[in-house]
């Protein structure tokens, strides 16, 4: 008989390993998903003719299997789409042969970076650099007060026993508190003289006052350093996109799984996971009518929060220290205001040419104190298929970080949407009169945090290492800041462990800690 595995999560990393396993093995799996939904915090929500995508999320890796595999769920434009026909551009290379995105769906778009910082009503480059425009928009006294703070950060490290001495010793005091602190507050919840240095250097990485010189020099001299088989790397600048977000390519995956052989139940909410002589024998999962039921398993691949599925586990002594662990584990919940708007206040002043002249950035980070909304994403420029009148009607996200049950949480739809656009129209984004429809999504054990009992995980994980059959995948699974393509990759490494026969958990556990910054490519 074929083995067979239940996989909780539909998400990239659930999916992905049952894709996984149905290429590359004989074990048919079981995906169990707690909601209606696809994807997980990559789906795409869809209101009145208008797509929304959560987070935000550029499909770009530096592995080259992952790049490959979207690729071949979602093949490559050959032809302009919506947004370039308008403008007369042709400056993307397409791909000979590849689908026209104005005649079909199953196709990815390329896309341009573009990122900014919207602090002192003004537009600064993210990651901020040190151009014209930066000392311009600081103002002589602050880029004065940041020179000196670096230079002192250069001559006095200090420990990094937190993200913030993590930020000024490579920005100096200055900067961080100008374009780091506030921002890091708002998306955490605590000050970043409370979370954990390890945060940084997965997600800042190589980002630096001093890397940031030195890319600039290496773009003025058009010189590459080669250094054996390495050379410089540079911020991406391009990133591909499926036509209508990435719930589109998910729920292809979730399809194409069913298809296959492989079976999904969604609204399984799973309660117990039974563990006997260190191997999980069965799992149970609440179906819509309440009745509960259980399906044995030879393998459980797990992307439900650690918390969760400790607070699951049955058969099996939990020590106590592993339960109060698991269970204080810090999450952030997260929220997104949907605005369907005429235009936007601000403008494009780029060189970069647009549509009506409408600013080009996919994401805005907002670093004033006088808001709690913390990003904006201009679904416009994601792709134009996103928005149901893209030439007459801008689809804006606000994105807002909160704790399931405080108050951001607990106001209505309404109250809650009265908030963002006043906060839009107070930082001068947009005009009351412009906007025209509104709603508004909760997602809850977004971000797993890094403080609290953060720091004991380690004894958390080793407990779980020692259920032989148990695999814990993707961001909540391994309660790790993962991008979607390191999701991806716990669940690819998982798969070639069993195919291989490997006892080994290591290689899954160790997926995104490489050193540099994760928005960056070889030149």
């Amino acid at each position: 008989m074929k083995q067979k595995a239940i996989i909780i999560g539909a998400g990239p990393a659930g999916l992905t390993a049952a894709s996984e396993l149905l290429d590359n093995t004989d074990v048919i799996p079981t995906v169990l998903e707690a909601t209606d939904a696809i994807g997980g915090i990559s789906q795409t929500i869809r209101y009145k003719g208008n797509r929304m995508d959560l987070g935000g999320h550029r499909f770009f890796s530096k592995n080259q299997e992952v790049m490959d595999w979207w690729a071949k769920q979602m093949p490559l434009q050959g032809a302009r789409s919506k947004d370039d026909i308008l403008l007369r551009l042709d400056d993307k290379p397409l791909a000979p042969g590849g689908p026209d995105p104005e005649k079909e769906d199953r196709v990815t778009l390329i896309r341009h970076r573009v990122s900014r910082i919207f602090f002192l009503r003004r537009f600064f480059d993210y990651p901020i650099s040190l151009s014209t425009n930066t000392f311009v928009n600081m103002g002589l006294r602050r880029t004065v007060q940041a020179g000196f703070g670096y230079l002192a950060s250069v001559v006095h490290k200090h420990p990094e026993t937190s993200l913030e001495n993590f930020y000024i010793n490579r920005f100096g005091k200055p900067l961080y508190q100008m374009f780091f602190e506030d921002y890091t507050e708002k998306v955490w919840g605590v000050h970043p003289s409370r979370l954990g240095a390890d945060w940084g250097s997965q997600r800042v990485k190589g980002i630096s006052v001093a890397a940031v010189l030195k890319d600039m020099f290496n773009k003025a001299t058009k010189r590459k350093e080669k250094q054996g088989d390495k050379v410089e790397t540079s911020l991406i600048e391009q990133f591909i996109y499926p036509k209508y977000g990435p719930g589109q390519l998910w729920e292809r995956v979730a399809d194409a799984v069913v298809q296959a052989g492989g079976t999904l139940h969604k609204q399984a909410e799973v309660v117990d996971v039974h563990v006997e002589n260190s191997r999980v024998t069965d799992v149970g999962y609440r179906m819509p009518d309440g009745s509960v039921v259980h399906e044995p398993c030879d393998w459980l691949f797990s992307t439900m929060p650690i918390k969760d599925l400790v607070a699951a586990l049955s058969g099996i002594d939990v020590p106590e220290d592993v339960a109060r662990i698991a269970r204080a584990l810090p999450y952030r919940d997260f929220m997104t205001v949907g605005l369907c708007v005429k235009k936007l206040k601000i403008k494009n002043k780029t060189k970069i040419k647009t549509y009506a002249e409408r600013v080009p950035d996919t994401w805005i980070y907002v670093q004033d104190r006088d808001v709690k909304v913390g990003r904006l994403q201009i679904f416009n420029n994601w792709s134009p298929y996103l928005v149901k009148d893209y030439e007459n009607t801008m689809w804006i996200g606000l994105e807002y970080f909160c704790t399931e049950g405080d108050r951001l949480w607990q106001m209505s739809d309404k109250d809650f949407i009265a908030m963002a656009i006043d906060e839009l129209v107070k930082i001068g984004v947009v005009e009351r009169e412009d906007v025209l429809d509104a709603c508004r999504v909760k997602i809850r054990k977004a971000y797993p945090a890094y403080f609290g009992s953060y720091y004991e995980l380690d004894k958390v994980k080793a407990f779980l290492d020692g259920i032989e059959n148990l695999y814990c995948l993707g961001r909540n699974g391994q309660h790790r800041y993962n991008n979607m393509d390191h999701s991806m990759l716990t669940a690819m490494e998982a798969v070639r462990n069993i195919r291989d026969h490997v006892a080994g958990k290591e290689n899954v556990w160790n997926v995104n800690t490489e050193k540099e910054y994760h928005e960056s490519k070889s030149e």
